[in-house]
């Protein structure tokens, strides 16, 4: 397969503690459950959410832009971007129903971070129930009207204070904690299927080496590589 041929071939000109790390990170990743951040406005915020899905091994963050663009503040996001793939929904007026009919399609769940009358405290949250992605409002409205109609399940996070809820960056940081911390200890086959990991290990050696391009160009311009 030319994309594994071709995995091998950049993997070279990178050192072998980065090549390590790449490995040990990749069998650690997930698209059991995925992150959705619907037309946040406030780049700090949204940015902390990009890095704390990094961090807990999350491989996908989809981003519904409406009303607002998304922006990442790279002083907060620290490079997080550079190892997720991130999906974007902005062709049209009103993007929220587009995405989730993708990752409904993809077998998600779809799950509102919400207080709701019908919502399932986060321990008591069900993972063995099937893929999940996680959908994340704006700091002052919350997910929108469509996102609350079309979603499958309501999850909140249990609060003993006055304040009614988490922002944005701390809710994503306890849910995630909380469910990839569960999700490691199940049965579950969360990790990356062979072919992801291929795909997504190339995409990080392109990000990582300089002038990479050029170098695939070589690689590609050898009838044996094939």
């Amino acid at each position: 397969m030319i994309t594994t041929r071709l995995t091998k071939y950049l993997e070279q000109f990178i050192t072998t503690e980065r090549l390590e790390l790449f490995h040990m990170l990749i069998n650690q990743r997930t698209r059991y459950i995925t992150v959705v951040l619907e037309d946040i406005y406030q780049s700090q915020n949204a940015s902390a959410v990009l890095r704390t899905a990094d961090c807990f091994g999350i491989q996908d963050v989809h981003i519904i832009e409406n009303k607002n663009k998304y922006q990442i503040n790279p002083d907060v996001a620290l490079g997080a971007s550079k190892w997720l793939n991130i999906v974007k929904y902005n062709k049209q007026e009103n993007n929220t129903l587009e995405a989730i009919s993708h990752l409904k399609e993809k077998g998600y769940r779809i799950v509102a971070t919400t207080p709701h009358t019908q919502d399932i405290s986060l321990e008591n949250f069900d993972l063995t129930k099937g893929k999940t992605a996680l959908f994340f409002g704006t700091e002052l409205k919350g997910l929108s009207n469509e996102m609350i109609d079309n979603a499958d399940e309501f999850l909140k996070i249990p609060m003993f204070g006055f304040t009614e809820s988490f922002n944005i960056s701390a809710s994503a940081a306890i849910i995630l904690h909380h469910l990839t911390t569960s999700l490691r200890k199940t049965e579950i086959n969360w990790q990356l299927s062979d072919n992801e990991k291929e795909e997504i290990l190339l995409g990080w050696l392109k990000k990582t080496i300089k002038k990479s391009s050029l170098l695939i160009d070589d690689f590609l311009s050898k009838k044996n590589n094939f």
